[in-house]
Formats: structure tokens, C-alpha cells, sequence
């Protein structure tokens, strides 16, 4: 078989022998969003039929802006600052150059493709309707998942917390939970996370973590924790549901993010592979 055919049948047991499952959100102008950051806008500026080529060909393009916060998305390392330092102690302001963050920004975020636990914590708790509104996700609670689920988080995996909270997003409002609180994991919560050495934590909300009724994004503790004291990214907005109720709990991960240079975050379409077998 010559060289350039060989891979076709590894690629044939690929596709029959994998699952795969998109851990994404779709990008829609009206979606649900923390009101931090730019909503996503998509327009046309041509449209078919605005130009007409001498052979009746015809194209049209898109113009997009969001906010890199917008969205299934990961923060990067330069996105939260505490008294003033970024993780490892950069100083926040001495690392802006020119308005970009060159050590610590999206573009540093290497490719992922590594071992991914789901911890689904409704199962674990017994509340098949997801956690409750306000509901801080501790690590007990983390703990109690592992314990039932039988997959421990180990150094350089991807974890990902399901609070349930995810079915929601198509609703818009109560989703972003202004008024009613959005449950997640709080500070000890992201500790016992730290602890296991993760390269990056995700979650089925817009904040990743825990906000209290009425209080939006006043206080962000496990982002402290997470990306300020132990350099592990976050992502958010997942939809995680497909995989819970399939029962998936350890996967192959792989995201990755927009090489956006100096960005404090980056849209990401992160996927779980499963064997079919």
C-alpha cells in the first residue's frame, strides 16, 4: 500500500469505532450571556446576488463581534487579576503592552487532547432536576461525584463539573440567573479541584462557579483560586447534558481555542470522544 493511502483505513476504524460529542454551544445573536461582555452580532455585508461574477457565480460573507467571554469559551490566564498580580505574580499593569497581554494571553493556550472527567454532581446528590438555584457545588459534593462515579481526577486532565444548570440555556434569562442565583462550585469546592492538578476546569454556566441570589458577578473566588493561584483554565457555557445522560464519565478531550493574540479569552468547541464499545 503506498504511503499516501495508508491512512484511510485507520481513519475508516476511527469513524465506526468512536462517539463523539460536541461540548459546545451554538453561536446565535439573542443567546444567553454574562452581561460583562460584548454580545455576539453576526451580519451579512454581501449577500448573494450583491455581486454577480460574468459566469452567474455569486458569494456572500460574514462579519461577526463578540466578546471573547461570550459563549462556549476558555479564559486564559491574563483574564483575573487579585491585588493586583496575575497568575505567578505578574504584575497585571506591567503586563499589558500595547493593550495586549503577551505572556499570558489566548494565545498561549496550547491545544488540548488529554483524558476528561465528567463530574456529573446531580446524579451523585440525587436531584435529577440539577442543582438547585444558588447552589454552591463543595467539595464534599465533588468528592461524594467521585466516590459514586468511580473516576478521580488525576494531574493534567480536563474536569468537568455538570450542575444541570445547562438545560436552561435555551430559555435565555433564567439561565444567566440574575435574580434566582446560578449553583457551582465555590472557593473550597476549587480548591479540591487545584488540588488534583487539572490543566483546565469546565461547567454547564456562564461563571463556571457559584453566584448568589442577586449578586451576578460580584465576587469570583474560584476564578482566584483557579486561574491567579494555580494557573488552571476555565471553561464555560458547556453543554454537557448529551454526555451525562449517556453515562460517559472518562473521555478523550480535545479543545482548541483561537490563537488570538494577547486576548484575555478565546471562543472554544471542546469535544468528547468515547469508544463505541
Amino acid at each position: 500500500m503506498s504511503p499516501s493511502r495508508a491512512p484511510a483505513p485507520l481513519l475508516a476504524a476511527l469513524s465506526d469505532g468512536v462517539e463523539v460529542f460536541d461540548l459546545g454551544r451554538q453561536y446565535a445573536v439573542g443567546m444567553p450571556q454574562s452581561p460583562n461582555h460584548p454580545a455576539y452580532w453576526h451580519a451579512l455585508p454581501r449577500r448573494h446576488g450583491d455581486m454577480v461574477r460574468s459566469d452567474g457565480g455569486s458569494a456572500a460573507n460574514d462579519i461577526i463581534s463578540m466578546g471573547t467571554h461570550v459563549g462556549t469559551h476558555i479564559d486564559a490566564l491574563s483574564h483575573v487579576s487579585h491585588d493586583g498580580k496575575l497568575h505567578g505574580g505578574l504584575d497585571a499593569e506591567d503586563a499589558l503592552t500595547g493593550g495586549r497581554y503577551e505572556q499570558l494571553g489566548a494565545h498561549t493556550i496550547a491545544p488540548m487532547v488529554c483524558r476528561g472527567v465528567l463530574l456529573d454532581v446531580p446524579a451523585a446528590l440525587g436531584t435529577p432536576n440539577g442543582c438547585e438555584a444558588g447552589y454552591e457545588i463543595t467539595r464534599a459534593d465533588l468528592e461524594a461525584t467521585v466516590e459514586k462515579q468511580g473516576t478521580r481526577p488525576e494531574e493534567g486532565d480536563v474536569v468537568l463539573v455538570r450542575s444541570g444548570w445547562g438545560r436552561l440555556f435555551a430559555e435565555g434569562a433564567p439561565y444567566v440567573g440574575g435574580a434566582s442565583g446560578v449553583p457551582g462550585v465555590g472557593e473550597d469546592g476549587a480548591r479540591w479541584i487545584a488540588e488534583h492538578k487539572v490543566r483546565a476546569a469546565g461547567a454547564d454556566t456562564i461563571a463556571f462557579e457559584r453566584l448568589a441570589p442577586g449578586a451576578g458577578h460580584a465576587v469570583l473566588p474560584a476564578h482566584r483560586v483557579l486561574l491567579v493561584e494555580s494557573g488552571i483554565y476555565i471553561i464555560e457555557a458547556m453543554d454537557l447534558e448529551e454526555l451525562a445522560e449517556a453515562g460517559h464519565h472518562e473521555f478523550l478531550f480535545m479543545l482548541s481555542p483561537l490563537a488570538l493574540y494577547g486576548a484575555t479569552g478565546s471562543p472554544a468547541r471542546p469535544l468528547a470522544v468515547v469508544s463505541r464499545g
